[in-house]
């Protein structure tokens, strides 16, 4: 007889397709950082003063963006607003980045250190460490503030970076990567945005994109050998952190620091259906691949949908295929 852990096996490999091996896939990651990698000390103009009249943060990624609120506001404030929020956005990279380096290192802990996987996981460390002086930088450099996550959420990272699985890392691991990545692809050619902006982001996007392919091989291979109970709880600590994520997305400091009304401000947010549409359209790709991986069932489900992250159209494929 056929036991319900083997069939969400057969699932699970029927969804993914032949697993790639994991050296060969390490070995073509350290090949794209050897040729793709940069240092922002050097290759951005940091002492460059900025242009007026332009955006640190594209207008239609700027959390009240045709709001009541934004229509009322004049064009000095929306830019101002921008500023604030990629100084948000920048400190909630870096906190997790900061999470993210733990982890991978936990990951490597007990394997082979001089496997090309080890080595890449080394690799993406190195590269998070610039990432987050980077972001540091900019924040600085902008005049703004930074905006660290609330302390309830800093402290419960703590217990995050302790207890996580191995897939439950991965996939908090894309949660933070993916959705910023988006928000940077719309904002690297975006000539409104100021080039210091457009230079960071777009160093964050190729050297990303190694870091989300790494993440998801890993993701789909612990899947697919996990046993049941660690992958119940990898739904469950995805779906919670993708609540925390949305909830820490854009501090609410920054309405008080451009003279706005900080509850006005986040209610109108919460009403928006443009930034609805935003945040579900920079999640698609990844609750698109976490539902095909099996990862959005359940009471996790239901917290990705209390996110705000999911949208409708998101049927369960996996879990279509269950039935």
């Amino acid at each position: 007889m056929t036991t319900s852990t083997e069939r969400d096996f057969t699932l699970l490999r029927d969804a993914l397709g032949p697993l790639r091996d994991r050296e060969q896939l390490a070995e073509r990651l350290l090949d794209a950082s050897r040729q793709h990698s940069f240092d922002p000390e050097t290759e951005l103009d940091w002492d460059a003063p900025f242009e007026d009249g332009k955006w640190f943060w594209p207008p239609e990624l700027v959390s009240l963006y045709d709001t009541p609120l934004w229509r009322r506001m004049g064009e000095e404030q929306r830019l101002d607003l921008a500023r604030h929020e990629a100084a948000s956005l920048a400190s909630l990279g870096i906190w997790f980045e900061i999470i993210l380096m733990q982890l991978l290192v936990r990951h490597i802990y007990d394997k082979s250190l001089t496997s090309n996987h080890v080595r890449y996981a080394l690799t993406e460390i190195a590269d998070e460490c610039r990432h987050s002086m980077m972001f540091a930088r900019m924040i600085r450099r902008s005049g703004a503030p930074d905006y660290p996550v609330p302390r309830i959420y800093h402290h419960l990272a703590r217990v995050l970076k302790t207890v996580s699985t191995t897939p439950g890392s991965f996939a908090a691991t894309l949660l933070g990567e993916e959705i910023l990545d988006w928000m940077q692809r719309l904002t690297f050619p975006d000539e409104r945005v100021q080039p210091l902006v457009r230079g960071v982001t777009r160093i964050h996007v190729i050297e990303e994109a190694r870091h989300v392919r790494y993440a998801r091989e890993e993701l789909r291979r612990q899947m697919a050998t996990a046993p049941r109970w660690e992958q119940e709880l990898t739904r469950l600590s995805c779906g919670e952190a993708a609540r925390v994520f949305s909830v820490c997305f854009v501090s609410p400091k920054v309405y008080e620091q451009v003279g706005l009304d900080r509850r006005e401000a986040v209610a109108q947010v919460r009403a928006s259906g443009h930034r609805r549409e935003v945040m579900q359209s920079g999640a698609k790709r990844l609750t698109d691949f976490l539902d095909d991986i099996g990862l959005l069932r359940g009471p996790g489900r239901a917290l990705w949908r209390s996110s705000g992250l999911l949208a409708q159209a998101t049927t369960g494929r996996a879990l279509r295929r269950s039935s």
